[in-house]
């Protein structure tokens, strides 16, 4: 991590976020909520006066009378059995590193000013995660039954560290703290988007600070194979590797291959090896998803026979979506999974191996002739029960290498396995589903758990347009009504999504991740809940963010409705169908803008335009590819034709049957791959607000033509302006 001290401006700055991200969902910065701070004055340094601000919230705490110092000459002491060099290497690597703290060894000679960890006999009632923390004045003592508990203690005991006058202080407190749920995890999309390992390791880093124990890595998908296989090199040399859709990506030629540069990367064994023990480290299980029998297209680039069609595109493709192709039936085809899945389980020693299972289009395997043979051959009596007998077979084969099988939700159609977990991610059905027929299940229900919906209405980050704010995922219940008292002991847990489709860089997945982490940290850690209580620790949590040099979503600063200037952002949607906040595909390097289009309709209606004095319309435009495998869907795309080849922006006045004030040709745009300002259409005056119009004529899908912004000019006594 990298160290930032924090100075009185980013303190400041931290409160105003804080109440800015409140703002954005729905809470207000009054009592409760946090305030931006006055003079010096930082939320970590109130923490001893106003109570720890710990997130996840523990199950029990009880304020003590004083403080004790942290300072070089704070020693730690270690219990017998304890792994002191790592677990003291993990405690003063973090004071360090975050507040630039030394702490000294003391061995096991009890003493004063000592920070102590000790192992419980008999167990502990919180099971192999709880712990129990008391503070005094004199020492610090951190003890419970397992590693993993005392680890998260140590995790505690620095989010209780504060700045007072003369050096930094813990509280004295009494904690008694178990988690609700065993798995408390995310997800992390690596196959949309490659990730390099020493982010992830930061991802690893800020996940433990928060006691979340599971980072589901997705690793394969139609458009990318991101792990190593020894076995198959292709997987990785040809399936690791994309030109990303668009004229721009195209135009940009590899002068060492003279093709469209590729776009990618892949984890070697070795990286695996690496990020899997440093995971463990901070008690976090990696669980790999090797998607199949769906989203199979990277793989089947790499490896044609893998097809159910016989001449597969060998190109890695680069539409968003989802994709037709499946894996086809074949022995040869189940060898091939079983021997990637037998590298798997050497690489990721944790219980649970992930085969997604979802979206599996079975339009292939219904009109292969080669497929339904095979569906008789195994009894299967329809496509459904094909893809149960794939999921089964993938079932046993774990089971034979001491290892558990979860899925998304559809692998409860047609059958499910016998000891195979659910994750529920189409609400909450699958998970209720499984409880009920006796499996054990995670929920991650789209969209609040969904971290590709964005955390407020924001302009500036791709992804949907959906919105899921940090109180949304609060509020989110593990244990709904609809799974009884009885079954809920098959509730593994709760897990945050994060699909990358729309989120291109490392920085984007930390702005999409945080602050929704600490509230579903909090969900699968705490007993109960309160939003009250959670929005006062987030200013903390948040000036945690910044010392750990950690981006998280702030809400921008509101601005007042301009009735000459828009933006798409600042424009309502005629349609709601496939709305997307949508990058431009260039520039290749530096920012791009980002347009909010429905893909399905592109039209914008600026609303309370003031045209009593407006006599040219000026409109910035942009092109992005229709990269979107959506099935039959796109046939309900309806063009208007266009007058010129490029076609036009076309503006019409209340509403979209309304007169056509403004034609403005797009053939200036068509060679330009951003943004364009296309030459101003003249208007003519007419009183009072009135609601614009804005679409398109286009002679393809392709591209989709987006309005970046509208401009309305005025005439004054002075001229135009």
């Amino acid at each position: 991590m990298k160290q930032r001290r924090m100075t009185v401006a980013n303190r400041t700055v931290v409160g105003v976020l804080a109440a800015l991200v409140l703002a954005a969902c729905g809470g207000s910065p009054g009592n409760g909520s946090p305030q931006s701070p006055s003079g010096s004055e930082s939320p970590l340094s109130r923490t001893a006066i106003e109570g720890p601000r710990i997130i996840p919230a523990p199950r029990k705490m009880e304020a003590g009378t004083g403080a004790f110092a942290v300072g070089g000459n704070t020693r730690l002491e270690f219990g017998d059995g304890v792994d002191g060099e790592r677990l003291g290497g993990y405690l003063t690597g973090l004071f360090q590193e975050t507040y630039g703290i030394g702490l000294g060894t003391a061995g096991n000679v009890p003493d004063s000013n000592v920070i102590r960890f000790e192992l419980t006999a008999g167990g502990s009632a919180g099971g192999p995660e709880g712990y129990s923390l008391a503070s005094s004045p004199s020492r610090i003592v951190i003890s419970a039954a397992d590693s993993r508990g005392l680890f998260y203690g140590a995790v505690t005991l620095w989010q209780l560290l504060s700045k007072q006058q003369g050096g930094f202080v813990v509280p004295a407190v009494t904690i008694e703290d178990s988690p609700r749920f065993a798995w408390r995890g995310l997800m992390l999309d690596s196959a949309r988007h490659y990730q390099p390992p020493e982010f992830i390791r930061k991802f690893i880093d800020v996940m433990a600070l928060h006691k979340l124990n599971v980072l589901h890595w997705h690793l394969t998908d139609d458009q990318a194979w991101r792990l190593e296989i020894k076995k198959y090199p292709r997987l990785t040399e040809v399936g690791a590797w994309r030109v990303p859709a668009g004229p721009a990506a195209a135009a940009d030629i590899d002068p060492a291959t003279g093709k469209p540069r590729l776009y990618g990367g892949f984890y070697s064994q070795e990286d695996v090896r690496d990020l899997v023990a440093y995971a463990r480290s901070r008690n976090i299980s990696i669980v790999p998803e090797i998607d199949m029998p769906g989203h199979a297209s990277a793989a089947i680039a790499a490896y044609p026979k893998l097809a159910v069609l016989d001449r597969p595109s060998p190109d890695v493709p680069a539409d968003w979506g989802v994709y037709p192709n499946l894996f086809n039936a074949e022995e040869a085809t189940f060898q091939f999974l079983e021997d990637v899945l037998a590298e798997v389980v050497t690489l990721f020693p944790g219980e649970y191996i992930h085969v997604g299972g979802d979206e599996a289009v079975k339009d292939q395997w219904k009109a292969s002739r080669r497929v339904q043979a095979r569906m008789r051959e195994l009894g299967a009596k329809d496509e459904h029960e094909l893809q149960s007998y794939f999921i089964r077979r993938m079932e046993t084969f774990l089971t034979s290498k001491g290892r558990r099988l979860i899925g998304w939700d559809e692998i409860l159609e047609g059958g499910l396995a016998p000891n195979a977990t659910v994750m529920s991610w189409r609400g909450i059905d699958g998970a209720v589903a499984a409880a009920a027929s006796g499996h054990d299940t995670v929920l991650s229900p789209q969209p609040t758990l969904y971290f590709d919906r964005r955390p407020f209405d924001t302009p500036t980050s791709p992804g949907r347009v959906e919105i899921s704010t940090v109180e949304n995922v609060y509020a989110f219940d593990p244990a709904p009504a609809a799974i009884s008292e009885e079954q809920r002991k098959h509730i593994l847990g709760v897990q945050a999504n994060l699909w990358t489709e729309h989120i291109r860089t490392p920085a984007r997945v930390e702005f999409m991740a945080f602050p929704r982490a600490a509230a579903i940290a909090e969900v699968g850690w705490s007993p109960t809940k309160d939003w009250a209580g959670f929005s006062e620790r987030l200013s903390a949590q948040l000036e945690r963010y910044q010392v750990l040099d950690v981006r998280f979503a702030e809400a921008p600063m509101p601005r007042p409705v301009d009735p000459f200037h828009r933006t798409s952002h600042e424009m309502a949607l005629c349609t709601d169908k496939i709305a997307l906040m949508l990058e431009d595909d260039a520039p290749l390097a530096g920012d791009r803008a980002v347009f909010k289009v429905d893909i399905m309709n592109p039209c914008w209606m600026f609303k309370g335009a003031d045209l009593s004095k407006a006599t040219a319309l000026v409109a910035s435009v942009g092109q992005v590819p229709f990269n979107f495998q959506i099935g039959d869907a796109v046939k309900e795309i309806v063009l208007s034709k266009p007058a010129t080849p490029a076609g036009e922006l076309e503006v019409r006045v209340d509403d979209c049957n309304g007169e056509r004030i403004a034609v403005l040709p797009l053939a200036p745009a068509v060679g330009n791959f951003a943004v364009t300002t296309l030459p101003a259409a003249t208007i003519k005056p007419r009183e009072g607000l009135h609601d614009l119009c804005l679409t398109f004529t286009r002679k393809s899908i392709d591209p989709i033509w987006t309005i970046d912004s509208i401009e309305l000019k005025t005439t004054t006594a002075a001229g135009t302006e």
